[in-house]
């Protein structure tokens, strides 16, 4: 860790701080012990204002600011929560941002203060509802040889070059228990009209972490304007461009940092329009969507290309209810279902184009690109199954719902009758027939769910030991047991112990 060479100037200021601030807290009130509101400070020095409805910063939070105060040390809250809260948001976590260095934590807070990243000046400060809340000293960071973290960082007594190595303006905004908001990169006024840009320069800022790329497209898909009538955050063109021309960056990420932020993109309210500005960018961890742009499907159910019909199967989710509209299985199953349709294309004699066996190559190629971000097995599972089940024929009868039910969960069944909506929903007007059809699958599903259930071997009334009972061994048992549950499945035997026994014993030996 370096420190800066005026270290006792340092601390000549953080002396007169220290006096200043005993004699300005006999001046000022505290805020109210309940702390229900952001008090109103002197924030028209800065050029802005604070809205009174503002959330309340948590008691844990203020009692660290009062703390360093109290202390001598500058203090204040920064970063996303403070977005969050300007939008109206309750913010998930807080950060605080502080002058004092994490020696200096530790005399404040004692065995409270744990050394979460003391590399880069980050203390824990533990705390009984929260947990703990991450300090970090203001510092300034040094070059960032693997596009990621700083190699070096040094320790300033200045809030706004700390604000300065921020990725966007809008999270480059500190406040203070009094309500006080320091903004010397205008992010409010970016919060206010909608902006996403980068503080000062955003090459620069996009070589030192190459994520903030990503984490820029996040923020664009998920967060909206402070106003009655919201909507999305656009990205500041120069911005922009910046994100394209430094998208190779994004290679030498970690796949789980970038599974990180892309499963809170694509989950997004806004995903949609992020998506279809930049599938560039998402092209650089994600190179097998290239061949769905533009590709012309060339078929009458179709009047959209590979990716427009992608994408406008992901808005269709906003045209009908459903408790699925930013499931991740769901929109990770939207987002890959026909990404095997560029690969399996044939032409017939008419100029039609097909795409037999798509479902089964999109599982294959979406089954790669899952693990190639480290996705999570199970939300894997769930994704493919429903990737590989889309192109089925619609189940109308309560025989086919059962036998759907044998190879999916009943939330993953439900779910693809999502997916098969939006995407008929996002076909030729003409085809859109399915809808009906979907309805009735819908009524079909919970009329089977709302009877005593059978569709897996482990809802069978007969087991193992009772084949082995009836004289059956090896791979006899399971053979006679998939039997019983195909019957049972079909209607053709109820699930009931002794039927089933007798079924085996007469059948089955």
């Amino acid at each position: 860790m370096k420190n800066l060479p005026d270290q006792e100037e340092m601390k000549k200021k953080r002396r007169l701080r220290r006096k200043k601030r005993s004699r300005a807290k006999k001046k000022r009130g505290n805020l109210s012990a309940s702390g229900k509101n952001l008090a109103a400070g002197n924030h028209q020095k800065e050029g802005l204002e604070i809205s009174e409805t503002a959330r309340v910063i948590p008691k844990e939070a203020l009692n660290i600011l009062n703390r360093l105060e109290d202390a001598g040390y500058e203090a204040w809250c920064v970063g996303g929560c403070v977005r969050d809260t300007l939008l109206g948001h309750t913010p998930r976590d807080w950060d605080v941002t502080t002058s004092a260095t994490p020696d200096e934590m530790r005399v404040v807070f004692g065995k409270r203060a744990i050394p979460t990243g003391l590399k880069h000046g980050t203390m824990t400060i533990r705390s009984g509802a929260t947990g703990g809340i991450e300090v970090t000293t203001y510092r300034v960071d040094g070059d960032y040889t693997d596009h990621r973290r700083p190699d070096s960082v040094t320790f300033t007594d200045s809030l706004r070059r700390d604000l300065q190595r921020r990725d966007f303006t809008v999270n480059a905004i500190a406040i203070n228990q009094r309500g006080e908001i320091r903004d010397p990169y205008h992010g409010q006024d970016d919060l206010n009209a909608g902006i996403l840009r980068c503080v000062e320069d955003p090459d620069r800022r996009f070589n030192e972490d190459a994520l903030r790329i990503l984490r820029g497209l996040r923020f664009a898909a998920v967060l909206s304007r402070p106003k009655e009538n919201q909507a999305a955050f656009e990205i500041e063109p120069e911005t922009a461009a910046a994100m394209r021309r430094n998208r190779d960056l994004l290679s030498e990420i970690a796949p789980e940092r970038i599974w990180m932020e892309f499963s809170k993109l694509i989950r997004g309210e806004y995903a949609v329009p992020v998506l279809r500005a930049f599938p560039d960018v998402i092209a650089v961890f994600w190179p097998e969507i290239s061949p769905m742009i533009n590709f012309d499907q060339k078929n009458k159910h179709h009047c959209y290309d590979v990716w427009e019909h992608t994408l406008h199967a992901m808005e269709a989710l906003d045209s009908f209810s459903t408790p699925f509209q930013y499931d991740m299985a769901l929109r990770l199953a939207l987002f890959l279902h026909d990404i095997g349709k560029p690969a399996t294309c044939t032409t017939a004699p008419d100029g039609q184009r097909h795409f037999y066996g798509h479902p089964a190559k999109s599982r294959e190629i979406a089954d790669i690109m899952l693990k190639r971000l480290r996705c999570p097995n199970l939300l894997r599972k769930q994704t493919l199954d429903l990737i590989e089940q889309h192109d089925r024929p619609i189940p109308l009868t309560e025989r086919e719902i059962r036998r759907l039910l044998k190879k999916m969960e009943p939330e993953n069944v439900k779910r693809l009758f999502d997916l098969k909506r939006a995407d008929n929903l996002a076909q030729s007007p003409e085809y859109r027939e399915r809808q009906a059809q979907l309805d009735q699958a819908v009524i079909l599903l919970q009329q089977v769910l709302d009877k005593p259930a059978c569709f897996s071997l482990k809802q069978l009334a007969v087991n193992g030991i009772d084949m082995q009972n009836l004289g059956l061994r090896g791979p006899a048992i399971g053979a006679a047991l998939r039997v019983l549950l195909e019957r049972v499945i079909d209607g053709d035997l109820s699930n009931n112990h002794d039927e089933l026994v007798n079924f085996a014993r007469e059948n089955l030996r």
